[in-house]
């Protein structure tokens, strides 16, 4: 079973040997890394090249034209040879067992079509600050899942077959496009928690997800579940009519302000407890 490792690249070569050294760390060998780069308008792919050698796992492309995360990540995952792919940012890094761990279980596992686990928030030379509490088993085959709050994160591993079958990845989205990956794979089949630290997440000024880039990451969140509304063909959730065209995220997101109840985190841990006994 290959695992294409998939990176999508724009002027993060210099954080790229982290990257680079904890992929061929990798304790399973059946993988292949496949980089985009964006035109970056720095000398990354200058860096990259130089880094990569001759390695023939490696792959490299480039973009005709600045497109942008949702177009580049989806033209990877067209290119990717491996039945599994997983994105690993060039400015991040994966524990040395990550693939071999995600690889397992999708084997053992057929219904499973995407696997996640722990990360460490890490600092700018990717010394681990402290482990995510975020990350934790969700509930499975649920309409009202929206990982809202957030427990998908990384690292994610997915079926490739089962991608394909799916609207695939929203090429509009610049920021949240994993989001929306997560929950179109969710509504194919099952989820499985990986309770380890398999990602190395870099925290630095230009990490596209951080700081001044926040409040659009929310945006862009609501309008990912927003679509998943109507993907699923929902009309109501918890007694509160959803409405046929978006506006605002809050108004997204105040429908499901329920799910930070006690009471409803209780009954998921319940679930969770059940379908892991019968699963």
């Amino acid at each position: 079973m290959k695992f294409s490792i998939l990176i999508a690249n724009y002027n993060n070569g210099r954080f790229f040997k982290d990257c680079y050294m904890s992929i061929i760390a990798q304790e399973y060998s059946n993988w292949e890394a496949v980089i985009l780069d964006d035109v970056s308008t720095d000398n990354s792919l200058e860096i990259i090249r130089e880094i990569i050698g001759s390695d023939p796992r490696f792959r490299i492309f480039e973009n005709a034209e600045n497109s942008g995360v949702g177009i580049t990540k989806s033209k990877l995952i067209e290119i990717a040879d491996g039945e599994i792919c997983g994105f690993v940012d060039p400015d991040d890094a994966v524990a040395s067992d990550a693939l071999s761990s995600a690889v397992a279980i999708f084997k053992q596992k057929k219904d499973i079509v995407l696997t996640y686990s722990k990360f460490a928030k890490c600092d700018e030379y990717l010394k681990p600050i402290e482990i995510s509490k975020m990350t934790d088993q969700v509930v499975n085959s649920s309409p009202f899942f929206f990982n809202c709050p957030v427990n998908i994160v990384h690292f994610v591993s997915f079926r490739k077959e089962v991608y394909e079958k799916t609207e695939k990845m929203n090429t509009e989205m610049k920021i949240a496009e994993d989001q929306d990956l997560y929950l179109k794979m969710y509504e194919r089949g099952k989820v499985q928690f990986i309770n380890k630290v398999h990602y190395l997440y870099r925290l630095h000024s230009g990490g596209i997800s951080q700081n001044s880039n926040k409040p659009k990451s929310k945006e862009y969140f609501a309008q990912v579940i927003f679509n998943a509304f109507r993907r699923r063909n929902l009309k109501i959730i918890n007694g509160k009519t959803i409405p046929k065209v978006y506006t605002n995220p809050e108004e997204i997101y105040d429908l499901l302000e329920y799910q930070n109840r006690f009471l409803f985190k209780v009954n998921k841990k319940l679930i969770i407890f059940v379908q892991k006994i019968f699963n």
